[in-house]
């Protein structure tokens, strides 16, 4: 699946990924392949992911995630 986080004023990352752990309003949850579809909104925290064998982490401020037909959008604050 792919995922996108998106600042402002940059692309933080955008690539596939196996896994991603997002920082919800209700707390963390996590993304797989085929995941039904959702949007939430964020809290500060870190975004987590696996690429390959390596997990990589993003801290985040806040922001918005879209997730459809295995695509995840981050839009952040």
């Amino acid at each position: 699946m792919t995922l996108k986080i998106i600042s402002a004023e940059d692309v933080v990352f955008e690539g596939e990924v196996s896994s991603v752990t997002l920082p919800g309003q209700m707390g963390e949850f996590t993304v797989l392949k085929n995941h039904a579809s959702l949007v939430s909104v964020l809290n500060p925290g870190k975004i987590t992911y696996v690429e390959g064998s390596d997990s990589q982490s993003v801290q985040i401020q806040g922001g918005l995630v879209d997730v459809d037909n295995n695509v995840i959008s981050v839009c952040l604050c």
